[in-house]
């Protein structure tokens, strides 16, 4: 397993170094740790990280509120670290939002479980967000291939399913993706209409 870039957020340096110690273990290639969890919401701005491990109480917070925004907002696996007697306040404040909650102290087994959890959750969430990005280019692609459709059935005098062909052969002879060919007959089109425009002033 491959841990990749963590980032601990911890208001204690008390038993931290172990806890790195074994992220490093796991996996972890790079590993930084802040203290606060305004500082934390800055690098996370600023970059990306793989795992996301907040030791409770923070500084300026308890660390969940940290937990849950993060989890929104980035597509790290998120572990929060608390006492006992709080962990199990903090699953249920914390299981909508995908965070694994681990008590202190430590059970290695456990612990390697949970860094193990996070991640493929982050995987999961990275594989949706991919998806989601290649369903948005499919339909902004059929979004302009149908207004270049309706374009050529209006002034070619096409039928629909000539203007499909009509696109996908200029595609196939150009070697062009269907969008380019698209947006070249819109603008094709939009020029037109310019032209006759200027014309008649």
């Amino acid at each position: 397993m491959k841990a990749g870039r963590t980032l601990i957020v911890s208001g204690s340096e008390e038993g931290l170094d172990a806890v790195i110690a074994f992220v490093k273990q796991c996996g972890g290639r790079e590993v930084s740790a802040v203290s606060s969890g305004d500082e934390a919401r800055r690098l996370m701005q600023q970059d990306s990280f793989d795992l996301l491990m907040i030791n409770t109480p923070l500084k300026d917070e308890y660390g969940d509120q940290l937990a849950m925004q993060m989890s929104e907002k980035s597509s790290a696996g998120i572990i929060l670290l608390c006492r006992t007697d709080a962990a199990e306040t903090m699953m249920h404040k914390t299981i909508d939002s995908g965070v694994s909650v681990v008590s202190r102290p430590i059970h290695k087994n456990l612990f390697h479980q949970a860094i193990r959890q996070s991640f493929a959750m982050r995987s999961r969430l990275q594989g949706m967000k991919q998806e989601n990005v290649r369903l948005q280019s499919k339909l902004e692609e059929l979004r302009y291939v149908s207004r270049a459709k309706c374009i050529l059935i209006e002034t070619q005098a096409m039928t629909e399913l000539q203007a499909h062909r009509h696109i996908e052969k200029l595609a196939m002879d150009t070697r062009r993706p269907r969008k380019e060919v698209a947006l070249g007959i819109i603008a094709e089109y939009t020029d037109a209409q310019n032209a006759v425009i200027g014309d008649k002033k």
